[in-house]
């Protein structure tokens, strides 16, 4: 193939890619899976993506709004009046409590697995809950994997890594997090 035809054929290939791009429309409507139940009053970015089924129900409480590019795999329940900035990623076997705020690209990660044999560590998979009491401040890219409660009016500092249970109306930062002090009640 000369030059030429090289560039006429480059050329074809951008004209048809072009005219496929300007059918293409972002989503502007929101998909909720049949097994997903949304209060009343809710502002959800229609880029927001549920992932349920029968026995993996999403619910969302009255008042809550879910920025852009959240991913929520069931079951997960998140109470009235929450927030969940851009990016959260919410995983099965998640309770969030009422007027939570969730800061941007927070991670609720419950997915795990059995320690295996040498072979292969990662053994049975294995979904330990994540609770997070009412009141809530989760701070930017904080990461709760499973297993943890969070009580009631505590202050996650951003970046945190909460691998333990946090008692009510703490505030607990670092990795792995630790409570720092005390919040009036």
């Amino acid at each position: 193939m000369t030059d030429e035809e090289t560039i006429a054929s480059l050329r074809k290939q951008v004209a048809d890619l072009t005219t496929l791009v300007k059918g293409v429309v972002p989503r502007s409507a929101l998909w909720v899976p049949p097994d997903t139940a949304i209060g009343p009053n809710c502002n959800i970015a229609p880029s927001v993506q549920f992932m349920s089924a029968e026995d993996r129900r999403i619910t969302v409480g009255a008042r809550t709004t879910i920025y852009r590019g959240a991913e929520i795999t069931g079951p997960v329940s998140i109470g009235s009046g929450c927030l969940v900035n851009r990016d959260g990623y919410i995983r099965s076997n998640t309770t969030i409590g009422d007027n939570v705020m969730i800061g941007p690209f927070v991670r609720l990660v419950t997915d795990s697995h059995e320690l295996g044999p040498s072979a292969k560590r990662g053994g049975a998979n294995k979904w330990p809950p994540i609770v997070i009491g009412d009141g809530t401040w989760i701070g930017a890219s904080v990461t709760v994997l499973g297993g943890v409660t969070i009580g009631k009016g505590c202050v996650i500092a951003a970046g945190a890594v909460v691998v333990h249970d946090i008692p009510d109306n703490s505030l607990a930062g670092g990795v792995p997090a630790k409570v720092i002090k005390k919040l009036v009640s």
